[in-house]
């Protein structure tokens, strides 16, 4: 049996602290889109746990699919290049669409996927992230429901990953890298 180191961590965002925010984001999404049904594309892998808490958290009815792209690699960092390795299923011609993503780093990703999903036909596409990540923007972004920002390092926990590790954790660490 191979076995697996705990890493150094310190703690960023509780887990009662990321509950409390993703019912706020639940409320405010559900505020601005009352009488409607959009539909929230979450971005696989690291959105899983975040998309269930906000998706149970919602007032209104939403739909739900997901696309999974990597930029990373088992890296720390992006790549630069993104990858489709899943595209959204729905036909999105004319609907309100929500990118929802677990963390926003470089950029790159988002514009890739709002341009993407835009070119679907979408009438709308906002974006709602769980982390606004301001130290690696290589691109602008405009993100229109936020969770939290930071200003560096790097995370893990509650669905954020190293090399496909520690998204288990119910809270948010930044990884100790020495």
């Amino acid at each position: 049996m191979l076995a697996v180191r705990e890493p150094k961590k310190r703690l960023v965002f509780s887990q009662s602290e990321i509950e409390d925010r993703v019912k706020a984001l639940a409320l405010q999404i559900s505020h601005d889109y009352e009488g409607r049904e959009p539909i929230l594309i979450g971005v696989l892998n690291g959105v899983f746990m975040f998309f269930a808490d906000l998706v149970k958290s919602m007032r209104i009815s939403v739909i739900v699919d997901f696309i999974r792209l990597a930029s990373y690699c088992g890296g720390t960092s992006s790549t630069g290049r993104i990858s489709m390795r899943k595209d959204v299923e729905l036909d999105l011609t004319g609907r309100d669409v929500i990118i929802v993503e677990d963390i926003a780093d470089s950029g790159l990703t988002m514009e890739f996927l709002r341009k993407h999903l835009e070119g679907m036909g979408a009438a709308s596409v906002k974006v709602c992230v769980l982390v606004n990540k301001l130290e690696r923007r290589d691109v602008p972004v405009e993100l229109d429901y936020v969770g939290f920002e930071v200003t560096e390092g790097f995370l893990i926990g509650y669905g954020l990953d190293y090399d496909e590790r520690y998204r288990h954790l119910p809270a948010i660490y930044h990884l100790e890298t020495t």
